[in-house]
């Protein structure tokens, strides 16, 4: 009596994973690689806990805190896929005008974990474009921001290897806990996730044509030496006029479900950056679709 079942395997609202506390390299990180050809589907497992309703939105269960985990990332132990929707803006639809980008941040259950606000102003977004320098913060269910992601203005071409792009993430906000560093590379996107002490923990390489004509575009996250594939970032096929018309898009993103946290929030400051390095152009069918 009063036993409690355990969670079924592969679901991610059992017992909280240990997050773990004081690091000191990529082998401290807590997990394991895969082989080659991380498989890119995601799946979704059956529903085991009552979600919370707020506003007409289905909510992730608030989880318990864990010690040495940065408040409000508690969520991303008990998960091993995240679900990116950019929102659809109808002023940016209809005139061209840059709105602020939003986001829905979903576990595989469609139980909104996070939402995230770009904080720009008017001037940055219109005259910057998709290079423009942004804050993008995320919150929780609770109202509370949990993750902050800053991103200096800097040069996304292989012409200037001295200036490529970095992101800063921040959890709490104003505590640096990663960073995702653009590598030069003639022909591949290529990044490197990096820890507040600038160490290099992953890399992160993308396709050599950078197009989603009906089909995801998919930048594979692996080990130092790249022989082993932790994850996965993958731009999903939203349709031909969605593609045509709106930048607005979605991103599915797996890694380990025993990976630090820290390193998922990383992951995710990742997808934002190449989000906005590769797909933010609004009616460019040339870069967005393939067609010429």
């Amino acid at each position: 009596p009063g036993h409690q079942p355990a969670a079924a395997p592969g679901v991610p609202y059992g017992s909280p994973q240990q997050v773990p506390g004081t690091y000191q390299g990529a082998g401290s990180y807590g997990f394991q690689p895969q082989p080659m050809g991380f498989p890119g589907g995601f799946v979704v497992p059956p529903v085991q806990n009552q979600p919370n309703m707020m506003g007409g939105t289905i909510w992730m269960p608030i989880p318990p805190s864990i010690p040495n985990c940065p408040p409000g990332l508690e969520y991303l132990t008990q998960i091993d896929q995240v679900l990116i929707h950019q929102q659809l803006e109808l002023l940016e639809i209809v005139t061209g005008f840059e709105t602020s980008n939003k986001y829905e941040l979903k576990n595989a259950l469609g139980q909104r974990v996070y939402f995230a606000a770009e904080d720009t102003d008017c001037l940055t977004r219109n005259c910057c474009g998709p290079s423009r320098p942004f804050t993008l913060r995320i919150i929780d269910n609770l109202g509370h921001e949990v993750i902050t992601l800053q991103r200096p203005l800097r040069c996304s071409s292989c012409c200037c290897p001295c200036c490529l792009q970095e992101l800063e993430v921040q959890s709490p906000p104003g505590t640096t806990i990663g960073y995702v560093v653009q590598n030069w590379h003639a022909c591949l996107p290529k990044f490197t996730i990096q820890d507040e002490k600038r160490m290099d923990i992953l890399k992160i390489t993308g396709p050599c044509v950078v197009c989603s004509c009906c089909e995801d575009v998919n930048f594979e996250v692996k080990s130092l030496d790249e022989t082993c594939s932790v994850g996965r970032i993958s731009k999903q096929w939203t349709g031909f006029v969605k593609e045509m018309f709106t930048d607005a898009d979605n991103f599915g993103i797996s890694f380990p479900m025993d990976l630090d946290v820290k390193m998922k929030a990383v992951m995710i400051g990742a997808c934002f950056l190449i989000d906005f390095m590769f797909f933010e152009h609004t009616g460019d069918k040339h870069q967005r679709t393939g067609v010429w």
